[in-house]
C-alpha cells in the first residue's frame, strides 16, 4: 500500500525547530541526522509495516506557503510536528493547524500530531498540548497526539502504527 502523507512543522515553534527535518530521517535512515532550516522540501519514501508512506517534508518559510497547495493534492495524512517545549509559541501554531486544516485538498486527512521534544523538562504534557492547539473542536476530523522525542526515536513508530491503522480504514 502506498500512502502521501504531508509532514508539517510550524516554522514558529522554537525559531523553526521543532524536529520535522530530524523525524523525517530517523524515520527514513533510522538515525539522526545533521539538519539545516528547510528551503524548499525534502521528499522521502519510508517503509514501515508493509506499507510505503511518501513523506513531503515542507519548509514553513512565508515565501513557499502559497506552493503548498500543489503538495497537498491526494494526501491522506497530516503530520503536524510542534515543538512541546515552546509554551511561548502555542497559540502561533495552532493558528497554522487552523489554517492549514481549512485547506479544500486535506478535508479527509487524518491528522496526527507529534508534540515532540517530550524529552526535555519542560515539555507540555499531551493534555495541554491538545488544549492549547483546541484539537477538542475538530469534531469531522480523525486526530491523535503522540508524545515524540526525535532525537531518541521514541514515539515516532507508535504515532505512525496508530496513522496506519486509521488509514486503513479509509
Amino acid at each position: 500500500m502506498f500512502l502521501k502523507l504531508f509532514l508539517y512543522k510550524s516554522e514558529c515553534s522554537y525559531a523553526g525547530k521543532a524536529g520535522k527535518t530530524t523525524i523525517l530521517y530517523k524515520l527514513k535512515l533510522g538515525e539522526i541526522v545533521t539538519t539545516i532550516p528547510t528551503i524548499g522540501f525534502n521528499v522521502e519514501t519510508v517503509e514501515y509495516k508493509n506499507i510505503c508512506f511518501t513523506v513531503w517534508d515542507v519548509g514553513g518559510q512565508d515565501k513557499i506557503r502559497p506552493l503548498w497547495r500543489h503538495y497537498f493534492q491526494n494526501t491522506q495524512g497530516l503530520i503536524f510536528v510542534v515543538d512541546s517545549n515552546d509554551r511561548e509559541r502555542a497559540q502561533e501554531a495552532a493558528e497554522e493547524l487552523q489554517k492549514i486544516l481549512q485547506e479544500d485538498e486535506l478535508r479527509d486527512a487524518v491528522l496526527l500530531v507529534f508534540a515532540n521534544k517530550q524529552d526535555l523538562p519542560n515539555a507540555m504534557p499531551i493534555s495541554e498540548m491538545t488544549d492549547k492547539l483546541s484539537l477538542q473542536a475538530l469534531r469531522s476530523r480523525t486526530w491523535y497526539v503522540q508524545a515524540t522525542c526525535a532525537t531518541q526515536g521514541t514515539g515516532l513508530y507508535e504515532g505512525l502504527d496508530w496513522l496506519s491503522e486509521q488509514l486503513s480504514k479509509h
